[in-house]
């Protein structure tokens, strides 16, 4: 037999050998059951927390938020009385056009608007009434719930409830009443000596005149009515937020508005800062007539 013979003859016998072999059956993987599964985790030695343990972790974030809130709160109060500050620089801007556009004088009390305290937000309106959410101080923008149309340290008054300007507009800061110019002919504004009344920004010690502040009224003129201590013009609350009536002038700006027995005033020099109610009673000179007393 030829070489060439052989190899043919052996590789027949190869083929025939390869079919001969039994077919191995493809078998789909085993699914793991629910017992398998748990079988297997357990070998990961998972362990979950206990009770002690997770009590532990709630008094921890406990404690961590009674630390923050206190902080979170005194800041908020703190953006809101920079705001408040804004909101002055603003008027101060609106207080030194109107007196710029007239000499250098401030408004005088009109006879027909039937709350004259509140007279200067008729003779400003032109200036703001673009910009009327600076009214009101970012401590104080609600309504007093009482439902009065007086405010509070925290609240609202009511502008105009009377007379031919009726706007019932809100606000939270107010006027120092003893700036005021008389009309040609007067000797009295709000029933006391014209001379007591500045009138103009060409004055003296500007920088401790108070021009307006955070208030629970539209405006004020405090004062020692007949040299009596006790005058209802002149004396404190007796709690804060107390409202006697309009005529307790002290009162509508002894108010604890932005923390430490403070409220935010506007100054005759256009300056602003923070006022502690001693500097209201004792430091500021809201009339001329303190210049005799």
């Amino acid at each position: 037999m030829s070489a060439d013979a052989r190899t043919m003859s052996t590789k027949k016998q190869r083929s025939l050998s390869i079919l001969q072999m039994p077919l191995k059956q493809n078998k789909a993987p085993a699914r793991l059951t629910t017992q398998s599964r748990f079988c297997n985790l357990s070998g990961l030695h998972l362990k979950a927390f206990t009770l002690i343990e997770l009590l532990v972790v709630i008094a921890i974030i406990a404690l961590l938020m009674g630390i923050l809130m206190p902080a979170l709160a005194r800041a908020k109060k703190q953006a809101r009385a920079a705001a408040c500050q804004m909101n002055l620089h603003q008027w101060s801007t609106i207080w030194a056009m109107y007196c710029q556009d007239n000499n250098g004088r401030f408004c005088m009390e009109a006879d027909n608007v039937g709350w004259p305290r509140g007279n200067w937000i008729v003779v400003l309106r032109p200036y703001y009434q673009t910009r009327s959410g600076i009214l009101t101080c970012p401590m104080a923008t609600k309504p007093h719930p009482a439902g009065g149309s007086w405010g509070g340290p925290f609240n609202t008054y009511v502008m105009g409830t009377g007379g031919i300007y009726d706007w019932q507009e809100e606000g939270s800061y107010g006027a120092n009443c003893w700036l005021y110019s008389r009309r040609p002919g007067q000797d009295k504004i709000q029933n006391r000596p014209v001379k007591w009344n500045w009138q103009t920004v060409d004055v003296k010690g500007a920088n401790k005149i108070p021009v307006f502040a955070d208030t629970m009224w539209r405006g004020g003129g405090p004062f020692y009515m007949d040299g009596n201590p006790q005058s209802n013009r002149i004396v404190p609350p007796e709690y804060h937020g107390q409202w006697r009536g309009a005529g307790y002038e002290m009162s509508h700006f002894c108010i604890d508005r932005h923390g430490g027995g403070t409220v935010n005033s506007l100054f005759l020099d256009w300056s602003i800062r923070k006022v502690g109610l001693k500097g209201w009673l004792y430091t500021e000179r809201l009339a001329r007539m303190d210049e005799e007393l």
